[in-house]
């Protein structure tokens, strides 16, 4: 830690625990203690720490082919292309390394389409850190540093009225987080995102999905989208995608399956074999019907008990990406779960705490947490 202090740059704030081991929804620190994980890397070992079938899938990949660029074939890409298509919107997939990555390819091929178009999000967004991403999350502490930004954006409330004042015929796209994970889990109305549809519809924008958290059944059906019924023209996802490797998508419809041409658009390292190969094998795990059925249940498991905990005060969510809100800090109660209880959830904000456990997890794993979750609060003056 003393180390890591000295040569790391302070863009973190760590809590003081080194972690050596993973498996399941279990995390094991240097000096041998066991934790309970329910922030799974924010979203991202959703199939548990160390899977059999990923781990399986990296060694056997990596001892026949690392890398060789995106100026060949590889088959774990083309298979995982196929896949992801499929089971989303049936166009075609680019590849990259990390959400922020995905986004920026959704907004430079929602560009092309409509060139100089205005790029609208709304408030409460977060769509990444690089600065095409950093110009569509309004949020004034992460933009401000950075400024001037990307042109061409434009914020607006969350509302129906604001879309309507909005989307024009200058608008290349909008872009939307069905459920807002970094802002609290605030889940997006069906009303609104069918009204987004209708305006892009009428006005020939680009409707963008941002599923980097939602996606691959977070929310307990595969796509967040699934439950409107609203269907974007692209869609981007990561985190969870890779299994606990670093890999990014952004999957388009049949209507951009063919915008982006040779040379406008690329990544070194996306796509390479051995992430694919990891992605295949975490999407056999995801692609269970039953496994989706139990986050519905186990999510609503959790927030009815939650929502009778002393000191809190609203809970939201969908599936197991689920937040409550609290009438203390937030922050000292995450510390706390953490050092005392062997937690692991982390906070969005002053007053709001958020849950994001493996989708693995059982009953026994739920109420376990809730028990040690109770034990601090009640424990709160």
């Amino acid at each position: 830690m003393a180390a890591a202090d000295v040569y790391l740059t302070p863009n973190y704030s760590r809590f003081p625990v080194e972690f050596v081991r993973g498996e399941g929804a279990r995390l094991w620190d240097s000096e041998g203690v066991e934790y309970l994980d329910f922030l799974c890397g924010i979203s991202v070992s959703s199939v548990g720490h160390c899977h059999p079938a990923v781990v399986a899938a990296i060694h056997e990949q990596a001892a026949r082919l690392i890398h060789v660029g995106n100026l060949y074939y590889t088959e774990p890409m083309t298979r995982l292309a196929e896949r992801l298509a499929r089971c989303s919107l049936g166009g075609k997939v680019f590849f990259a390394n990390s959400g922020t990555e995905a986004v920026e390819a959704a907004l430079k091929c929602a560009r092309k389409a409509r060139q100089g178009g205005t790029i609208v999000s709304l408030h409460g967004a977060f769509h990444g850190r690089t600065y095409g991403a950093l110009s569509a999350t309004p949020q004034e502490s992460k933009q401000a540093p950075f400024a001037p930004l990307v042109g061409g954006f434009v914020s607006v409330e969350p509302t129906i009225d604001a879309l309507h004042t909005t989307i024009d015929e200058h608008t290349a796209a909008v872009i939307i987080e069905p459920i807002q994970g970094e802002s609290g889990v605030i889940v997006l109305s069906d009303e609104l995102l069918v009204a987004a549809r209708e305006l892009c519809d009428a006005n020939g924008a680009t409707l963008i999905f941002d599923e980097i958290q939602t996606g691959l059944g977070r929310t307990g059906t595969l796509w967040a989208y699934e439950r409107s019924g609203v269907i974007p023209d692209l869609l981007c996802t990561a985190k969870a995608l890779g299994g606990g490797l670093p890999i990014g998508a952004l999957i388009t419809g049949e209507r951009h399956a063919d915008t982006f041409a040779p040379g406008d658009h690329g990544s070194t390292f996306a796509g390479g074999p051995v992430v694919c190969a990891a992605t295949n094998a975490m999407l056999d795990v995801v692609l269970d019907e039953v496994l989706l059925e139990r986050v519905g249940e186990l999510g609503e498991l959790l927030r009815s008990r939650l929502a009778g905990l002393r000191h809190v005060t609203q809970v939201r969510g969908r599936g197991l990406m689920i937040a409550f809100d609290l009438d203390i800090d937030a922050l000292a109660v995450v510390r706390r779960l953490l050092l005392e209880r062997r937690l692991i959830v982390n906070a969005t904000g002053p007053r709001t705490v958020r849950l994001l456990p493996p989708l693995v997890i059982g009953e026994g794993d739920a109420l376990d947490a809730l028990e040690r979750i109770t034990a601090v609060l009640d424990a709160e003056p």
